[in-house]
């Protein structure tokens, strides 16, 4: 019996892991939700890592040194219990150079594991449609999508192909690495049609005084960063592998 455990097992992306491993001969989940394996918290990770095969870690969320820290921690304990493979949800921009905070984040946390003894699965994830969805509902202003995106182009990928690409590595023995998009690298004018609005490319500082009181200090600067990757084109990229992995098609936005 191989034994997987999936981290933020109660969150929308880690539960659907869950769901998906459940009843596949010769597997068994294990979901572990912070009330069980605190990131904060070493000895009671390595207390859930004891005895598991493979590992699905989903990313913590928050600021992102603390995300980085709770990483590292998990990253440890699974080195030092032994665990063989670790499915690692990272992102298309996963670069210690890019402006997208948590592009530092996840291009350490791929350095930390590839130092271990662990075999690894990198899923470099594009940006969630889901996500992106509540970006334009947030810059949404008299029929116009008001982003500090220029021309930038992305892949928009959604939650769901995110994770059946992720449960299919988690049942896959050989280590790998993969960028998970969309099926079209969508303009910001595409984006913002399939909403009903017209794009409209504002300054950085204007779209984070239009932030201001709608999200906290940190949001704001996070969203500001992911948007100056964008416009580096670091998420201007389409693959066929949530086909080549799932069987399936992925969604297309809109």
């Amino acid at each position: 019996m191989t034994r997987i455990a999936v981290t933020g097992a109660r969150g929308r992306l880690g539960g659907q892991v869950c769901s998906l491993l459940d009843g596949h001969d010769g597997v068994e989940p294990v979901p572990l939700t912070r009330s069980v394996a605190d990131y904060d918290d070493r000895p009671a990770l390595a207390r859930a890592f004891a005895g598991v095969d493979t590992l699905v870690l989903v990313s913590s969320d928050g600021e992102s040194d603390r995300v980085l820290q709770h990483h590292l921690n998990v990253v440890g304990a699974a080195a030092a219990e032994g665990v063989g493979h670790v499915v690692l949800l990272s992102s298309v921009d996963a670069d210690g150079d890019s402006p997208f905070c948590y592009a530092r984040v996840n291009a350490l946390t791929e350095a930390a594991l590839a130092a271990t003894d662990v075999g690894v699965t990198a899923v470099r994830a594009s940006i969630f449609s889901e996500f992106f969805d509540s970006l334009v509902g947030l810059a949404a202003v008299d029929g116009e999508m008001r982003l500090p995106a220029a021309d930038g182009r992305i892949g928009l990928v959604s939650r769901q192909d995110v994770g059946r690409v992720m449960a299919a590595c988690a049942l896959a023995p050989e280590p790998a690495a993969y960028d998970v998009t969309g099926p079209a690298s969508l303009s910001m004018h595409e984006v913002a049609a399939a909403h009903g609005l017209t794009y409209v490319p504002v300054p950085e500082a204007d779209f984070a005084a239009h932030l201001a009181g709608r999200e906290t200090p940190w949001w704001s600067y996070a969203y500001t960063s992911m948007f100056a990757s964008v416009r580096e084109q670091r998420w201007d990229v389409v693959t066929d592998v949530v086909a080549e992995l799932t069987g399936q098609p992925a969604v297309q936005l809109g």
